[in-house]
């Protein structure tokens, strides 16, 4: 296929429009379902790059769940344990566990479900069967893979009708080493951003405490990589081999690490048992309860619990989760890593993610307030490596 007609581009009015290789070679893609969009393509080409470099940096298979070019969330096939599993709605799948990429898919989706609705799917591996029936009881625009069971295949074709977007990308394929885009008319030229991010841009540790554990470093990765495809400004929350909160594109960084922050004590609390107890009535469709589990827990859309409310969602009702009693659940974690894909320019950073429970920090260092930020690291008691490289994403 030398090029794909599009039905439009970002918006409808951007006609006309379609993808080609400006050599004029074949496109490294087949379009095995439907008919993605412009849109569709970006989350499909930058979340396959994310995807790919976490199971070349760690060696397991990795998915991701990206919505407007920017991962909600991704992953790596760690098992889950039980209540993961039932915070992420997988409670209930057979054979979950024998399959690594289903796991990564589980994490990445479930991650940040109201964000994810909607999403585009990527995956390090081939679909299995297990995986193709997670995705097909998700709302979900795409997926792309470098392959497909002919079982998992089928599954996944009974999505909406057969017009689920389903692409398949060769895994050997490599982009040019300059890669153009035009804005206004006018042409950018910029070398492919190929900086190869592993354990080892990890090797300076500028705090005290230099204990940096092979699952926490693990961790830094996800964080690191996730942020290399994320819009920028952007922070990334990481734990246990997942992504847990993406601050994407603000204009500050302090307000990527609040907005970062506060997806990572969401998907915390998801896990508490106030929250997997909540009596949800059993005809209430997944996105009703994310969007539930979301008002329960930040006490929004009039507050679920009151009076009037509580009956679209639970059958009694349930008692409010107070900030008091979440404040109180928070402080029980440690370990999580953070990522930012440029330097912190004040400690108020460092103050907000040690609330969430962070430990752990990458970043690439080259503030002229970098000893502060070290100070209020070293105060606290983490971890703090310096990369030297900034991860922007435009």
């Amino acid at each position: 296929m030398l090029e794909f007609e599009l039905k439009y581009g970002c918006n409808p009015n951007q006609k006309p429009s379609k993808i080609y290789m400006e050599d004029g070679s074949e496109l490294p893609i087949e379009i095995l379902a439907g008919k993605p969009g412009y849109i569709n393509f970006l989350d499909a080409f930058n979340s396959w790059q994310l995807v790919s470099e976490l199971k070349a940096a760690l060696g397991m298979p990795a998915a991701a769940s990206f919505k407007h070019v920017s991962p909600t969330s991704a992953a790596i096939g760690l098992p889950l344990d039980e209540k993961l599993k039932k915070a992420c709605f997988v409670d209930d799948i057979e054979g979950l566990d024998e399959s690594p990429l289903a796991c990564a898919y589980a994490r990445a989706r479930g991650t940040d479900r109201m964000c994810s609705f909607g999403d585009w799917v990527a995956l390090s591996d081939v679909c299995d069967v297990t995986t193709a029936k997670l995705i097909q009881r998700e709302v979900s625009d795409g997926v792309i893979a470098p392959g497909y069971e002919p079982e998992a295949l089928e599954i996944l074709k009974t999505k909406r009708k057969g017009n689920y977007n389903i692409v398949k990308i060769d895994p050997l394929y490599v982009p040019a080493a300059q890669e153009k885009k035009q804005v206004f008319g006018i042409t950018f030229e910029q070398g492919r951003n190929d900086y190869k991010i592993d354990k080892s841009v990890l090797s300076n540790i500028v705090t005290e405490n230099k204990d940096l554990p092979e699952s926490a470093a693990a961790d830094l990765v996800i964080a690191l990589i996730t942020l290399k495809y994320t819009q920028s400004n952007s922070v990334c929350y990481a734990y246990k081999g997942q992504a847990i909160g993406v601050g994407a594109g603000q204009q500050s960084r302090i307000h990527c690490t609040r907005l970062a922050g506060t997806k990572a004590d969401t998907w915390f609390l998801r896990q508490s048992d106030k929250v997997l107890n909540l009596p949800f009535k059993e005809d209430i469709s997944r996105p009703e309860r994310d969007n539930a589990i979301d008002g329960y827990i930040n006490q929004n859309e009039e507050d679920v619990c009151s009076d009037g409310v509580w009956q679209r969602y639970f059958t009694s009702q349930p008692e409010p989760f107070t900030k008091e009693e979440q404040r109180a659940y928070l402080d029980t974690l440690d370990n999580v890593a953070l990522g930012s894909d440029a330097f912190f320019p004040f400690d108020d950073n460092i103050m907000r993610a040690r609330a969430s429970g962070v430990k752990y920090v990458a970043e690439p260092g080259g503030s002229i307030r970098d000893g502060v930020v070290i100070e209020r690291a070293d105060k606290l008691g983490m971890v703090m490596a310096f990369t030297g490289m900034r991860l922007f994403h435009h």
